[in-house]
């Protein structure tokens, strides 16, 4: 039941309050039947409309037979006068959305609202008609649409253009038909009728480029008075600008002037919308940028909060890519550093960050000391990201800025915050060799007093890979150990490891680690005595100062080269038995959940033939399909299995995707196809393959399709023999040949003839790239010298002109199909020079290493320098040269 109305005490004025609370779906239902009463009281139904609603909108369901029942009550509602009753009417018409045979039920009601007198029961009327009717019934009444769109009253005429926008998603034909007089709302001197009108008409618009273009074209030259169509003009008219660059060679922006002119308009909103626009431009000149910062800075000292803060978010985009056209607002921002908005006083600081000197950095490290205790985490660790990056920018600065990040580690904060400080210290680190002793001692007093047990456990991996490389590794022993003495059992075992890792690696402190081995080997836990036990074996239980085996010392100190799910999963299957354990046996391949299958409109066929409903990880599904096939038993172990590549276009009479199957000496092609044609059933379904333009394979074996019924997926393959291990390329061309029978539809009969038919298909790819598996490694560092210089191959290339860094990173990553780490895919936007760390396991398993170290110049030419180490010296040059040949 609904809870009592009752006025709030003036002691509880900070409690949350609500007039809905504590109601009921029930309840609510039962209130219901005041709208079967012979004398209507509006209020009260009012009252419980809004109710309903409040549950639609909470996410309650109605069942079918409670949905018709408010239905059908809430349809006597419209003999009722009551202006403020039938327009809660309406809303619950809307929600409710009722099926094809109710929405005959209110019809004729709607129909004669939208020829009322009262404007607001037109506006309203339209807007649930065209809500919930269907294409027939939009034919009958479009004339009275194309008349409302001109209509005088602009609640009217923006109910129809809204209605417009929303019919063009189900019924576009129709509403293409609307066109001229569209056009002519364009011209109405009601704002929100011009904003509505020009939304409605681009949209019809929209897939042809060059009626757009005429359209802002025409519409630039002033017809456009209302603020919010402006803004929205500016907006088409940098997609036009974006679209002309493209397929410009000379740089010129039409309509740039427009936009300029922009920034002289008497509407705030305009002249930030333009400002906007300009900053966004590819490859902006200081020149077309002064204007637009000029504006933005006269806005950075508005009364107004809004403006303030759309001109700092503005400001501090730019300042990714442009810091130096920024510098000279620095002045204004800093005053903007007090601002009583927390989140324009945040984009203040880190535009300031962005576009400081080296001088700065000190006076902006105290203002901001000030402010940190003031805004909430989500502002803080912008600010954190903010400061790491000023001090990758002036490396000198590292000790005033580390000890700044120090200061905030021990102040009260959250997870993702105290997460962003400990990533931003290790970045620094890793980055800056002259910070990371002061960094190292910072996270060791950081784990003194941190509640977070990730962020311990994160913190002593990183110790053990980083504190042996220091000049006296023995200072930290101290540190770790309290972890083994204070912490819970996670952080304990956590810091076992880290000891073992030191006393691995630095021989002199092996015997004081050997001592505080055994300590651990009474505690309470069995994860730390087990781990003690096991570095004590690994280390000598003697403490000896002996060679540990390289290979023990590679498995329990070395980088994981496979996937954590795939070593668990292996795990779990093993059967203890007197064969040992075999880590190599594990797969590479990252495992996901396959997505179950669901027919879509478009008809496309399943990435593989079996069932996705159970555990199967695809690589698995794949194995057993193809193990299943005695032609294919002799080819030995898949490598790998591509992604399905589309053969054919959405909505075609036969949908075909293609798996490459990497072996060994083989590569084998599994045709996915699926009949969209219910009248045809197809036999003998075989895809021809013309492998003229792919020389080194040489065809061995296919297997057709015997059936393929309507909607029902099934599967062809063909075999090709290839050079064992090398990296052959080549195009295929492929022919879909069938037997075409027609289905009768009454009885689901084929006919006994058939018509041979056949269907072309894509031509398809194998790429350098379908040779290498993406293998991430949990420490590209430690990995990169562990595998050694031995067969280690560098070399420069010139990649030509780029748009960005971030497109040439992208094409290379591409070319070799190798898994970024550590998150190096991602170049920042204002970057002049970027390094991206690849790893992956090359056909033959093995393992691959990549360093690129990427540079940008003025005209936009991309240079790049290769490093590649791996077990091979063949595959270190065959990777040099797939690079020089993609």
């Amino acid at each position: 039941m609904a809870q009592p109305l009752v006025k709030k005490d003036d002691d509880q004025e900070d409690e949350e309050y609500s007039p809905f609370l504590g109601i009921e779906k029930g309840a609510v239902l039962q209130e219901a039947r005041v709208f079967n009463d012979p004398q209507l009281d509006a209020r009260r139904c009012s009252q419980v409309i809004t109710k309903l609603l409040y549950l639609l909108n909470q996410g309650e369901t109605f069942t079918k037979v409670e949905a018709t029942e408010v239905f059908f009550a809430v349809t006597k509602l419209f003999q009722s006068k009551d202006t403020g009753l039938r327009r809660m009417v309406y809303l619950m018409i809307k929600e409710i959305s009722p099926s094809a045979d109710e929405v005959i039920i209110v019809t004729s009601s709607l129909m004669k609202d939208m020829n009322s007198k009262t404007d607001m029961y037109r506006a309203n009327a339209i807007r649930v008609l065209c809500r919930i009717t269907d294409g027939t019934l939009l034919t009958q009444i479009e004339r009275y649409l194309k008349q409302a769109i001109v209509d005088k009253n602009p609640v009217v005429a923006s109910a129809a253009l809204v209605s417009g926008i929303h019919l063009l998603q189900t019924n576009p034909e129709i509403v293409k038909r609307w066109t001229n007089e569209v056009q002519e709302a364009i011209q109405s001197r009601a704002a929100l009728v011009q904003f509505h009108a020009l939304a409605l008409l681009h949209q019809i618009r929209q897939s042809d480029r060059l009626a757009v273009s005429k359209l802002v074209t025409s519409l630039t030259k002033g017809s456009v008075r209302s603020p919010l169509a402006q803004c929205l003009l500016i907006r088409y008219t940098s997609q036009v600008i974006r679209d002309s660059s493209m397929n410009s060679q000379t740089g010129e922006r039409p309509l740039s002037d427009y936009l300029e002119a922009c920034l002289r308009h008497k509407a705030d909103m305009v002249i930030v919308e333009a400002a906007r626009a300009i900053t966004e431009f590819s490859g902006v000149t200081s020149r077309e940028l002064t204007p637009a910062i000029t504006v933005l800075q006269l806005f950075l000292s508005s009364s107004k909060p809004v403006l303030r803060f759309a001109a700092v978010r503005t400001l501090n985009k730019v300042a990714m890519t442009h810091p130096l056209a920024v510098t000279n607002c620095n002045i204004d921002m800093e005053s903007l550093i007090s601002d009583q908005n927390r989140s324009i006083a945040t984009l203040a600081i880190t535009t300031l960050l962005k576009t400081g000197n080296e001088s700065s950095v000190d006076r902006l490290m105290k203002q901001i000391s000030n402010f940190m205790s003031d805004i909430a985490d989500e502002f803080k660790i912008v600010v954190v990201d903010a400061i790491r990056s000023l001090c990758l920018k002036f490396p000198l600065k590292h000790r005033s800025l580390m000890n700044f990040l120090s200061n905030i580690l021990r102040e009260e904060g959250g997870f993702e915050y105290k997460k962003a400080i400990i990533d931003s210290i290790v970045i620094l680190i890793r980055d800056i060799p002259e910070a990371k002793e002061t960094g190292l001692f910072q996270l060791c007093e950081f784990i003194e007093d941190c509640e977070f047990t990730y962020l311990s456990t994160q913190v002593l991996h990183f110790l053990g890979n980083e504190g042996p490389k220091t000049s006296d590794p023995s200072k930290y022993i101290r540190y770790i150990y309290n972890r083994v003495i204070l912490e819970n059992a996670t952080v304990r075992a956590a810091a076992v490891s880290t000891l073992a890792k030191f006393g691995s690696i630095v021989e002199s402190l092996k015997p004081r680690i050997f001592v505080l081995l055994r300590r651990c080997l009474f505690d309470s836990d069995d994860e730390v005595r087990d781990r003690a036990t096991l570095y004590l074996n690994t280390l000598g239980w003697d403490g000896s100062v002996g060679e540990i085996d390289k290979g023990v010392k590679e498995f329990l100190f070395g980088a994981l080269d496979v996937p954590l799910v795939n070593l668990e999963a292996s795990l779990r299957s093993y059967e203890p038995s007197e064969e040992p354990f075999d880590l190599s046996a594990v797969p590479k391949e990252v495992k996901s959940q396959p997505l179950t299958e669901k027919k879509a409109p478009s008809k496309k066929p399943p990435s593989f033939g079996v069932s996705a409903n159970g555990p199967t990880s695809p690589i698995d599904a794949y194995e057993k399909l193809l193990s299943s096939i005695p032609e294919f038993s002799s080819f030995g172990q898949l490598f790998k299995s591509s992604a399905p590549v589309e053969l054919t276009e959405a909505e075609t009479e036969y949908a075909v995707n293609v798996v490459k199957h990497i072996f060994s000496g083989h590569i084998v092609f599994q045709y996915n196809c699926t009949n969209t044609i219910p009248e045809q059933l197809l036999e003998n379904v075989v895809v021809i393959v013309d492998a003229s333009d792919a020389e080194e394979f040489a065809e061995v074996t296919s297997k057709p399709l015997k059936t393929l019924p309507y909607d029902s997926p099934g599967q062809t393959f063909v075999a090709f023999k290839k050079p064992d291990g090398l990296p052959s390329t080549g195009r295929f061309s492929n022919l879909l040949k069938f037997i075409v029978k027609e289905v009768d539809p009454a009885t689901g009969e084929a006919e006994e003839e058939g018509v041979e038919d056949e269907y072309q298909l894509e031509d398809l790819e194998v790429v350098a790239a379908d040779y290498m598996l993406r293998v991430s490694v949990l420490n590209f560092k430690n990995a990169w010298e562990s595998m050694g210089p031995d067969y280690e191959r560098i070399d420069e290339y010139g990649l030509g002109v780029r748009e960005s860094l971030a497109e040439a990173v992208t094409a290379v990553i591409n070319i070799l199909g190798m898994q970024p780490c550590e998150g190096t895919d991602v170049v920042p936007n204002n970057a002049r020079s970027h390094t991206c760390l690849l790893s992956g396991v090359f056909i033959g398993n093995v393992k691959v290493l990549v360093r690129l170290s990427f540079g940008i110049d003025g005209p936009k030419q991309v240079a790049m320098k290769l490093a590649v180490r791996s077990e091979d010296e063949a595959i270190s040059d065959a990777i040099h040269e797939i690079v020089a040949n993609g």
